[in-house]
């Protein structure tokens, strides 16, 4: 077998075209110390704040403290794992999380990865958790509203699109409830929902998540889900990575819902990093900084400017108080980042008050511009006939002989609260909320016994589904109350024909 020269030559050539001759250079560190979700490490000069880094048995970590001498670094993962001296790498990237239109209907951790069995997410895109919020010029004013279907929101503190509206109260007295509401009610709303869950239990998620599966409202919705066994760095990005995930589609016109539940819990989580970082502790131990951390966050919702696709993001942030302290160090910061709050009193809870949303306390920085012009015609004097309610009934107590006016006030003042109580899992379409609130405020309920009041709103709805669908499609339709007489004369014709509980039992009888 004879070798030729010339085919060995072309070979040599062919390879020697393909040889790319690169450099791969990678920045390592040496861990110096691991415990309690953190980690510091040396040698990692020209790591970014924020970076992405990669322990060498696959963890990843977050670059938070950039000092002289070494980086602080908050872990992604278990830390039971890592052990002093082992190498670590920068990866060069900001922490991100996958976004994408496969996340809608999946339940999700801080890193955007799947916890719901239903297999792997396909997304392309990522963003990163940290963004600078929209400026001025890229905003407009909020003027779209966001129903609730919650009528004591919807009418006394309304939401628009694009609005941050704080939910405030004491554990256990209903903030995860009107949240829950808020995302049952946005069905057909052309609205995506995601709902932050901060260090709350697995098996609250889980009832939650089934009960949004119940209403169909998973369909729209997102669950991030960053529970209490897991560490605290995941608590502490869980909302920024919900932020970012509705940010994705907010930037494509589309809006968007999101609830952080609970904010309390993830400054808890910030204040535990911070100190074993060892960052100056100030007020209550926490860092300087925790006004920053909530306001960054908070600041992602907006109403875009047409030129950017008018898409929004509305947040609904969830604080815990204690015995209903709002002068509280957290709660005081986030009551001034916001656009006003839905404040729960825990001794209306308790009286059976439910919402109890506390119609003195509570505000909307927005107002009527988050409201359609029915709204704001049957809800005008809710407000005030609440407040002269409260004040006169502590002033009934010491005397009998009231006047008929202060009667008259007293009667209207019961039956508003009657007529803003509502179920759980119940939210009104708006022009429902309209119609009871008309028969309220023009004096159709004055006659009805307080304790007629929820089935005669019951009939009412039917009544007007059956016989006036025209006028409530009107109000749908246009958002005003139809012109002239006509809901007045149809809601008289029903009170004439609506059968109070005592008569039914003297006809039964």
């Amino acid at each position: 077998m004879s070798i030729n020269a010339e085919e060995i030559s072309a070979l040599i050539k062919q390879q020697l075209a393909g040889f790319k001759d690169e450099l791969a250079v990678e920045e390592t560190g040496v861990v110096t110390y691991v415990g309690d979700g953190v980690a510091r490490a040396h040698g990692l000069d020209n790591a970014l704040s924020g970076e992405l880094l990669e322990f060498e048995n696959g963890i990843y970590g977050m670059a938070q403290n950039l000092e002289s001498n070494d980086v602080g670094i908050v872990v992604l993962g278990d830390c039971t794992h890592i052990r002093e001296g082992a190498t670590i790498k920068r990866t060069g990237k900001i922490m991100e999380v996958p976004v994408g239109e496969d996340m809608v209907g999946r339940t999700i951790n801080s890193l955007g990865q799947p916890i719901d069995g239903k297999g792997d997410i396909k997304t392309e895109n990522t963003r990163p958790i940290e963004k600078k919020a929209p400026g001025i010029m890229d905003r407009q004013s909020v003027s779209e509203p966001l129903q609730t279907g919650i009528k004591s929101i919807d009418a006394l503190v309304p939401i628009g699109r694009g609005q941050r509206e704080l939910i405030i109260g004491d554990r256990k007295t209903g903030k995860t409830s009107i949240a829950v509401d808020t995302i049952l009610n946005q069905k057909d709303q052309d609205m995506i929902c995601i709902y932050v869950a901060i260090g709350q239990k697995d098996s609250t998620v889980r009832s939650q998540v089934a009960t949004l599966e119940k209403f169909g409202a998973m369909d729209y919705t997102i669950v991030l889900s960053a529970g209490p066994s897991e560490p605290a760095p995941l608590l502490y990005i869980a909302p920024y990575a919900g932020a970012a995930i509705g940010e994705y589609f907010m930037n494509q016109g589309k809006h968007v819902l999101i609830v952080y539940d609970d904010l309390t819990k993830q400054a808890n989580a910030y204040r535990e990093l911070s100190l074993i970082l060892r960052r100056p502790p100030g007020r209550e131990a926490y860092p300087g900084d925790i006004f920053y951390t909530h306001s960054r966050l908070l600041e992602r919702a907006a109403k875009l400017s047409d030129k950017l696709g008018g898409g929004s993001m509305t947040a609904l942030p969830i604080v815990e108080t204690q015995a209903g302290d709002v002068s509280a160090y957290i709660p005081t910061n986030v009551i001034s980042i916001t656009d006003g709050q839905i404040f729960l009193n825990s001794d209306m809870f308790y009286s059976g008050t439910r919402p109890a949303i506390d119609a003195g306390t509570s505000v909307s920085r927005v107002g009527g511009d988050a409201q359609i012009k029915a709204m704001k015609q049957v809800a005008g004097t809710l407000r005030l006939d609440l407040a002269s309610y409260h004040e006169l009934q502590a002033f009934a107590q010491f005397g009998s002989d009231l006047d008929d006016a202060t009667q008259a006030k007293l009667n209207r003042g019961a039956r508003t609260e009657e007529v803003l109580k509502q179920p759980l899992h119940a939210p009104l379409p708006v022009e429902k909320q309209v119609l009871i609130l008309f028969s309220l405020t023009h004096g159709f309920l004055d006659k009805v016994a307080v304790d007629d009041i929820q089935r005669y709103q019951t009939e009412l709805f039917n009544f007007f589904d059956a016989s006036h669908r025209d006028i409530l499609d009107h109000i749908i339709s246009t958002g005003k109350l139809p012109d002239g007489d006509d809901l007045a004369n149809a809601v008289d014709e029903f009170t004439k024909s609506f059968v109070p509980s005592k008569q039914e039992e003297t006809q039964n009888n």
